[in-house]
């Protein structure tokens, strides 16, 4: 049994215990304000899925990426997404409220990027065309948008995020 999730013998995966007392941490020393994270991740339910029964892992070395941790010792870079539900839990458990939880393209298309992107003149290609460009890796299904999430808490404030206003997750942690 695995955060409350039942799962095959075998199964691998990985835990985020520093990245949980972060949250809570922060949380509980937010005295009035709100705190946004964003990461790559999933709920627990597609981070848990049967399918990804060898964890989320990966090593980075020279451009090329594999899942062996322990090949180039110190020298690759090791990451693992963020299983969202377990943040969400340790955040509200301080007693700190949910603002939202979203894709980053959601939040960003809702908080207002493409406005500014609009701001630049089109015609400037050296400062337009970066912009556009960054703009659409942020935002884009096949780059950053809907790997990379957004989950934001608050104490001591009334109200809600516009970015959040639409396509609003939270249900699926």
């Amino acid at each position: 049994m695995l955060a409350g999730l039942d799962v095959d013998d075998g199964y691998v995966t990985e835990t985020h215990e520093a990245a949980l007392a972060f949250v809570r941490t922060v949380c509980t020393m937010l005295g009035r304000g709100a705190v946004l994270l964003i990461d790559y991740g999933f709920p627990a339910h597609e981070y848990y899925h049967p399918q990804r029964d060898r964890g989320t892992l990966m090593c980075h070395y020279r451009h090329h990426a594999h899942d062996d941790p322990f090949l180039y010792p110190g020298l690759q870079d090791i990451t693992a997404h963020v299983e969202f539900t377990g943040i969400y839990e340790a955040g509200v458990a301080t007693g700190a409220d949910l603002l939202g939880y979203t894709s980053q393209a959601r939040f960003l298309l809702d908080a207002g990027i493409t406005d500014a992107l609009a701001a630049i003149d089109p015609s400037d290609i050296k400062q337009f065309l970066p912009a556009a460009n960054a703009v659409q890796k942020l935002i884009s299904e096949a780059e950053m948008g809907e790997l990379f999430k957004v989950i934001a808490f608050s104490r001591g404030i009334d109200g809600t995020l516009d970015a959040f206003a639409r396509g609003d997750r939270s249900h699926a942690l």
